[in-house]
């Protein structure tokens, strides 16, 4: 990552969407609702929708956030487990719709993801919400909202590190982690994200425009033919995993082959992807840049590796739902937010 080229200031504005409660897989919002900017003062609400964690292990992010200016309101599934749950799933789905309807919220940052969104996301009503939404973040098993408020609503959310990732203490914290956490700060304030990191040789050079969607692979595969499903076509998609075999991985990325996922996009980004280490005897014999090239060569868009998004340490804040230019050249590679508005 290249620190000297990584943001700028500017409003992106939305619009809210028509509601669509209709049975299967929605149509589609045609127009993007970015949700207001927060200020100094506004309150960011902390529950945990998918994995247990305990009041200790999120005061970091309270102090940070507050060091911020913000206030923060911490909801009731903080220290409710549920064996690995942060607390049963009436509680986190109780939590959470409080949190989307709460009108002295201005944004929702999820406490840690694990596993259990996809347990609760059809006991939530997005009807409050729609008409006055708000922030969310989070990454990982937060995937299903970013991709079920994308293809139901068109509302902006921010895909980002989240409470158990920052750190004790910031004196001894790396600078890759103090630059990941305050990139929450500049998504949330309503700075225009710009990311310049340096080329691969998998690269597939070119220049593209279009919604920015995406997170965990894995994830992804498992939102197909549900209301959550993601529709890529026309956008600039990203995505990361962990803890995958390689065999996995290549899967998963025919199934975004095999499903149509990848014909019509801009733009594909990859971003981190921690491999487990293939069985003795049982080598895959492909790498990750193999698997993907496979899966796009006989398409003309640019192709980014290696962007610092993920399961990882350099896992930056990215707007799903918002528009983006990225450009993969020979030395380098930027994406950049744009605006609609001329």
């Amino acid at each position: 990552m290249n620190r000297k080229h990584f943001l700028d200031s500017i409003l992106t504005l939305g619009t809210v969407p028509a509601l669509r409660f209709a049975e299967g897989i929605a149509e589609e919002p045609t127009r993007v609702t970015t949700p207001k900017y927060l200020k100094s003062g506004d309150v960011i609400g902390i529950t945990a929708p998918a994995g247990y964690i305990n009041h200790n292990e999120i005061q970091p992010s309270i102090l940070q956030m507050e060091s911020w200016g913000f206030k923060t309101k911490i909801g009731l599934t903080i220290g409710k487990k549920d064996f690995t749950f942060g607390g049963t799933d009436l509680e986190r789905a109780n939590d959470f719709q409080q949190m989307l309807d709460d009108p002295s919220i201005d944004a929702i940052m999820c406490a840690r993801g694990g596993y259990g969104m996809v347990r609760i996301i059809d006991r939530l009503n997005f009807n409050r919400f729609a008409q006055k939404p708000k922030w969310i973040i989070g990454f990982s098993d937060l995937t299903v909202l970013h991709s079920h408020l994308n293809r139901n609503y068109g509302i902006a959310s921010i895909h980002s590190k989240m409470c158990n990732s920052f750190p004790d203490d910031w004196s001894k914290a790396e600078i890759i982690q103090v630059e990941t956490i305050n990139s929450i700060r500049q998504a949330l304030s309503g700075e225009t994200m710009k990311y310049m990191l340096d080329a691969n040789q998998s690269n597939i050079l070119g220049k593209a425009e279009g919604v920015l969607v995406g997170g965990n692979l894995k994830t992804l595969e498992t939102l197909s033919g549900t209301k959550s499903d993601l529709n890529t076509a026309g956008k600039i998609l990203f995505v990361e995993d962990t803890g995958e075999y390689l065999y996995s991985i290549d899967r998963m990325f025919w199934n975004m082959e095999r499903s149509g996922k990848l014909a019509k996009l801009k733009a594909l980004i990859v971003g981190g992807f921690k491999v487990k280490m293939d069985s003795e005897g049982e080598d895959f014999g492909r790498t990750v840049y193999d698997i993907v090239l496979e899966k796009v060569k006989k398409y003309d868009y640019p192709v980014c590796f290696d962007f610092p998004v993920g399961h990882q340490k350099n896992n930056f804040a990215l707007k799903c739902g918002v528009k983006h230019r990225l450009e993969v050249k020979e030395d380098s590679v930027i994406l950049r937010e744009v605006s609609d508005v001329r």
